[in-house]
């Protein structure tokens, strides 16, 4: 592999993603707690992931909804129930619960920061 080739590979896809968040720290412990992401604080207003398959960070800001025209991000999990327990256990609430698509099942959250995200997988019930 060449120097060159990581480069190419990110050449114009996603590299980095950032959040609104009415409390990063908020957002912080709850996205370590329920998905297992590491983080780095920059001051009281900014934090990093760089474990969940893509880096960003939660910056303190209002967060807009899908609802509102914001993206939806979607994460996949192997099984859907254990992970929405875990999500209403560190004070994440359901913006629409399970429901069935053609492509499999998925549910959406709302974080402690105010973000709206969903998880998705194509198994059936578990």
């Amino acid at each position: 592999m060449s120097a060159q080739e990581p480069a190419v590979k990110r050449e114009r896809r996603i590299d980095y993603v950032e959040f609104a968040s009415r409390d990063p720290a908020a957002s912080r412990r709850f996205f370590e707690q329920v998905f297992g992401w590491r983080f780095e604080d920059y001051g009281p207003d900014y934090t990093a992931f760089d474990d969940s398959g893509l880096q960003g960070g939660f910056f303190r800001g209002e967060p807009a909804t899908s609802a509102s025209g914001a993206p939806l991000v979607v994460l996949y999990a192997a099984q859907l129930s254990p992970l929405q327990a875990a999500v209403l256990a560190h004070g994440g609430t359901l913006s629409r619960p399970e429901f069935t698509f053609p492509g499999g099942r998925r549910f959406q959250f709302v974080e402690p920061g105010g973000n709206e995200l969903a998880v998705w997988s194509e198994r059936d019930a578990d």
